[in-house]
């Protein structure tokens, strides 16, 4: 017996040992097989593994290059599941500088009839594309996927740029069954790792011997030159991140970036120290990348151009001579000459002068216009570098850190933020993507200071409706819908983006059994005003009609159905964006030949070191009216995430609280 125990262990440890062997092509009927991921039913797919390496390799006549080789292994669940099945690899290419990619490895299988299928991926299923002046991608489409496939490529990336490792995601939106990256690092170069996310992987360091080989040549100006064969000896350290069973990162609303938190490791080059040359320390603070970025070509010389505006601005200012009148007429010039071809960068691509002539530019070419303007008109006006929210925060000081450049103005020692591109926005009103925590602000002479994008101003918007039901439960009325501040801006940038055909289409759809009518909007265009809608309305689905009893829910059909949180436990913070204040004033005639036999209790609900606040009070007024007004307070653009089971308690409370329904009896 105690050998047969000792034969089955050896045998399940051999299994166990196979079952981890993560290695392409070992496709199994069992993995072909399963339906649903074993911890996450719901998931569309999983990443059954996923392997990188970073290496570096030797020339003679280049040095060293970097090579990144990543093996995927994918298993598709469901249809919404197929767009795992392709992949985007960018790659950076300009001038001179330029990574290569090659796709060494890639299939799909399928289990057709008790056997396993091999498409391997064909030429028309790979190809490359120019992304913008920097960056190309190259996509592959896998072939012949269908519910129940598994995909699996390699690719390599061969890049000049050492100092610079890719970032490697060892979470994504999908379940991820086991994730590993090694980097392989001579030497000569430190580099330090920084993590992301809320997972520690396990870590595994050896050190190997390594060896470049090259030829000396030796001439001596009389005999023929002579080839040498040498070679170097270094020491490669080899360090291994690992990660298991990782859940697929959620979204949710109020999520922001969830980049920003997801499970992945970014390196920092911190010393270069080649062998009887002097150390050199890389690891800057954002003064130093402030300053790096001022001095390019595409950054600082673009502010100082001044020639091709001049005649302009100089017929624009006359009669103006405070700070103030000059800031709303430089701003308001250039966001209405110039349009935002939707690319975010600090650099320039065409240079000021070329975009000002065609009125269109990215957004370093338009804020960098506007600030260069501002100057030359004798205002106090400085460059802020941000992020994007689309571009994750960094966890180290980078030049890639920033994408996207605006305008701050200094009058009477007060910062008012400015961003040309977007033609409703106003000061320190700025578009959502450009609200991501902080901004680097540079000055004439190079130096530069931290700007916290972070709105603290709250933004309102105030319902006012006046509705009559009859006694089918049909409900007619009017609304004034008041949008302030940032809604304001939202509303604009949606609104005069459409028709408005287009946008009753969007209103009706968002309330089940709406009908508008004698839709109009005041202030679209008056940025100094809240936007203002008006309209009737005919809605038949706020009231239910039982025997002799009516029940209505009190705020109609701006009851809010559902609770926005719904994870049991969040490891990233709620981010509202700015905070804002919900305010409704209903007033309902009920039907003649009812009375009313119950109402909801009025409420205050109050959340922990002021997030937020709820006030319902709903009375039954004289001639048959009954007034409900409501007021909901988000006091923060973002609240930290052990906050969340208090906001989530929060929100159900105010739900079931919208949802308790006026009784009105017949008479």
């Amino acid at each position: 017996m105690k050998l047969f125990k000792i034969l089955l262990l050896l045998v399940l440890t051999g299994l166990n040992a196979q079952a981890q062997n993560y290695d392409l092509g070992e496709v199994t009927k069992e993995e072909l097989e399963e339906k649903k991921h074993p911890k996450d039913p719901s998931a569309p797919a999983a990443v059954l593994f996923s392997k990188g390496q970073t290496y570096m390799m030797y020339n003679e006549t280049k040095g060293f290059s970097l090579i990144t080789e990543v093996q995927v292994k994918i298993k598709i669940y469901t249809k919404d599941g197929y767009s795992w099945a392709n992949k985007n690899i960018p790659f950076y290419s300009y001038e001179s500088t330029k990574e290569s990619v090659d796709i060494s490895r890639a299939a799909t299988y399928n289990l057709e009839a008790g056997v396993i299928k091999k498409t391997k991926l064909k030429s028309e299923g790979e190809f490359s594309e120019q992304v913008n002046k920097w960056w190309k991608q190259k996509k592959i489409m896998m072939p012949d996927v269908k519910e129940g496939s598994i995909v699996e490529y390699k690719y390599t990336i061969t890049s000049p740029i050492i100092n610079v490792l890719n970032e490697w995601k060892f979470q994504e939106s999908i379940p991820v069954n086991h994730s590993e990256f090694t980097t392989k690092i001579p030497e000569y170069y430190v580099f330090n790792p920084n993590f992301r996310g809320y997972y520690t992987p396990k870590v595994t360091k050896e050190k190997n011997t390594r060896a470049i080989n090259y030829v000396e040549k030796e001439r001596d100006g009389q005999s023929p030159t002579r080839m040498t064969n040498s070679k170097i000896d270094y020491i490669e350290e080899a360090t291994t991140y690992v990660l298991n069973d990782l859940p697929g990162m959620k979204e949710e609303k109020y999520s922001g970036n969830v980049e920003n938190y997801t499970a992945s490791i970014e390196h920092e080059l911190s010393m270069v120290k080649y062998p009887h040359e002097p150390t050199k320390t890389y690891s800057s603070n954002w003064e130093d990348v402030a300053t790096t970025i001022y001095k390019n070509d595409d950054f600082g010389p673009e502010l100082k151009r001044t020639g091709y505006f001049e005649e302009d601005v100089k017929a624009l200012l006359a009669g103006l001579n405070s700070p103030t009148e000059k800031t709303a007429a430089i701003f308001s010039y250039v966001k209405n000459r110039m349009n935002w071809n939707s690319y975010a960068s600090i650099f320039c691509d065409q240079g000021v002068k070329k975009a000002y002539a065609a009125k269109v530019g990215n957004a370093a070419e338009i804020n960098l216009m506007l600030t260069g303007m501002l100057r030359y008109a004798g205002v106090d006006a400085n460059p802020v570098l941000i992020s994007t929210r689309s571009n994750k925060i960094a966890l180290f000081p980078n030049r890639s850190a920033f994408n996207y450049v605006i305008c701050a103005v200094s009058i009477d020692d007060k910062l008012f933020l400015l961003d040309a591109t977007s033609k409703s926005a106003v000061p320190n009103i700025l578009p959502t993507r450009a609200l991501n925590w902080s901004g680097r602000l540079i000055r004439n002479d190079g130096t530069s200071l931290a700007i916290d994008l972070t709105p603290q101003m709250i933004s309102k918007e105030v319902v006012n409706m006046t509705a009559k039901m009859d006694a089918e439960g049909k409900i007619t009325g009017k609304i004034r819908d008041q949008h302030f501040d940032h809604i304001a801006f939202g509303f604009r940038e949606q609104y005069l983006g459409i028709s408005q055909e287009s946008y009753l289409e969007k209103l009706e759809g968002n309330f089940k059994g709406l009908e508008v009518s004698q839709y109009k909007v005041l202030n679209d265009k008056d940025l100094s005003k809240p936007v203002i809608e008006e309209y009737d309305f005919i809605h038949n689905a706020s009231a239910d009609v039982i025997a002799d009893k009516m029940y209505i829910n009190p705020m109609l059909f701006l009851t809010q159905a559902e609770n926005p949180f719904k994870q049991e436990k969040r490891e990233y913070p709620i981010d509202f964006v700015y905070p804002h204040q919900d305010k409704y004033m209903i007033n309902i005639s009920i039907p003649d030949g009812y009375v009313v036999e119950s109402l909801p209790n009025s409420i205050a609900i109050s959340m922990e070191d002021n997030i937020g606040t709820f006030k319902y009070n709903i009375a039954n007024g004289a001639a048959n009216q009954i007034q409900i007004a409501v007021t909901m307070d988000i006091n923060f653009a973002s609240v930290p995430q052990d906050y969340y089971a208090t906001l989530k308690d929060f929100y159900q409370k105010v739900i079931e609280k919208q949802n308790e329904k006026i009784v009105l009896k017949k008479q």
